[in-house]
């Protein structure tokens, strides 16, 4: 089988930006991909790389898409060096969109954690996403004197309802002292906190298989586990923890999909800003995946304006 095969960039500019430990990040940008079939269906894919997180860049991504012929092959498909895990999950999830197989997935199932913005602002943002619903958040941590932050999250833990969880994203950007004491704080609050994503840089893995055995609040991995090779690891390894996998990074979707149906892992399923076109392919995978009861981290339509319905025509017409 035989497809044809265009592409084209697409940036968005986030309502308020992202603060992170890695930095400010104020436009994301991807690259949508479009196959035809023979008989003329059309069936989209969403390539969103994070370099900070060991992806390809948005340049090598785009240089990969540019040498490509117009017309491709699924072997052309899978044949995608590892190098490239934000292009195999785009191309992949496109060529899945034709099979002639499509199972029932039920998204009902999901619940998802709301994204707090950085800093101060989260004990305002946390009303309005419990109003719509939400009863798990994420706040971003490691990003201020941790004084702070730490001020700040007395303020936010004892605000929020007693049936709110709230996750800390350190994003790696903890020291092992401080580490230490957000997790001595958490486990005062373990009713409410359900867990510490990421504490330690990536090069920091034992320390943080370590922490895990000194305290109740768990540990979620996410940098350490951003590719499939990486989540591969870091089982082999033993983490008995949190693995959270952003699908829209990790690499091929049926390779991802085989390690998670051959392990017992405890998964979050986490976005990467993507447009909807990624986003429906990574719930996919999340629904089909997820063993535990625990709420997949796509709360972050707020961080984005609307698209209009027609978006796509206007994207492949306005070149």
């Amino acid at each position: 089988m035989k497809y044809q095969f265009s592409f084209r960039p697409i940036s968005q500019k986030f309502t308020r930006p992202v603060i992170t430990n890695h930095g400010i990040w104020e436009i994301r940008e991807s690259i949508i991909i479009r196959l035809v079939d023979v008989t003329g269906k059309v069936s989209w894919g969403e390539i969103s790389p994070i370099h900070w997180f060991g992806t390809e860049t948005l340049k090598q991504a785009l240089d990969f898409c540019s040498q490509l012929a117009t017309e491709i092959t699924p072997e052309i498909i899978f044949a995608i060096p590892d190098k490239l895990p934000a292009c195999q999950f785009g191309f992949e999830s496109a060529l899945d969109n034709f099979g002639e197989k499509h199972e029932f997935i039920n998204y009902q199932n999901l619940t998802y954690s709301g994204l707090l913005p950085a800093g101060e602002a989260a004990l305002n943002q946390w009303e309005i996403l419990w109003e719509q619903g939400y009863k798990t958040f994420k706040w971003k941590i490691g990003v201020d004197e941790i004084s702070q932050e730490l001020h700040i999250f007395n303020s936010l833990i004892y605000n929020l309802p007693n049936s709110a969880k709230l996750r800390l994203d350190a994003n790696g950007g903890l020291s092992y002292e401080e580490a230490n004491l957000w997790l001595k704080i958490c486990d005062n609050f373990k009713n409410q906190i359900e867990f510490i994503e990421q504490p330690l840089s990536v090069d920091k893995f034992p320390e943080m298989q370590e922490l895990s055995s000194f305290y109740n609040t768990q540990i979620a991995l996410d940098e350490s586990v951003a590719t499939l090779q990486q989540l591969e690891y870091c089982y082999n390894q033993g983490w008995q923890g949190i693995f959270v996998i952003k699908p829209g990074i990790v690499g091929s979707p049926s390779r991802l999909r085989k390690f998670c149906q051959q392990h017992n892992l405890d998964v979050v399923f986490s976005s990467v800003f993507e447009t909807a076109i990624g986003r429906e392919a990574a719930l996919k995978l999340a629904a089909q995946l997820s063993k535990n009861n625990r709420a997949v981290g796509f709360g972050i339509n707020h961080y984005f304006t609307e698209k209009d319905s027609n978006w796509l025509e206007s994207l492949w017409n306005n070149l």
